[in-house]
């Protein structure tokens, strides 16, 4: 298993990066300021996006695992490694999700702790319904780890 960061072409990861935000300008938003990392084992299994929103704070804003190797527990490697990666960049480390039964769990089991919402985030911010898991994601729910 290989971790690399991405510097140049990050937009060739688009079709994974949607799985975990379907808006490719939502994406666009962060993308460029982001770091991007992809985690290998053979062949790629995921990929992460991380912005620094203050000197002392980072947030995981896309978490994509393809989809024929979630649930092998990939995704939750590639962010033990974002949370030792960012250790000595930072104080803490956010994600913000859906109110999912899939997404909040695995953030949680992860070691992030909720923190606060974002009311109607998903409706005013996207041009139509998200649905995960056949629930349509209404507010921003943001998770915090302290690193």
């Amino acid at each position: 298993m290989e971790i690399t960061a991405i510097k140049e072409n990050k937009k060739r990861f688009l079709d994974l990066l949607l799985l975990a935000d379907e808006q490719e300008s939502m994406i666009d938003k962060y993308l460029d300021r982001g770091e991007m990392f992809a985690l290998y084992d053979g062949d790629l299994k995921s990929i992460c996006v991380v912005t620094q929103e203050r000197e002392d704070i980072f947030e995981l804003k896309n978490l994509a695992t393809d989809e024929k190797y979630q649930g092998q527990g990939y995704g939750s490697r590639l962010v033990k490694y974002l949370f030792e990666y960012y250790k000595d960049k930072g104080k803490t480390m956010l994600v913000g999700t859906g109110e999912s039964p899939l997404t909040l769990p695995f953030y949680e089991h992860c070691g992030f702790k909720q923190s606060h919402r974002v009311k109607n985030f998903f409706v005013d911010n996207y041009d139509h319904p998200i649905y995960e898991n056949g629930i349509q994601l209404i507010d921003m729910v943001y998770l915090k780890k302290d690193l």
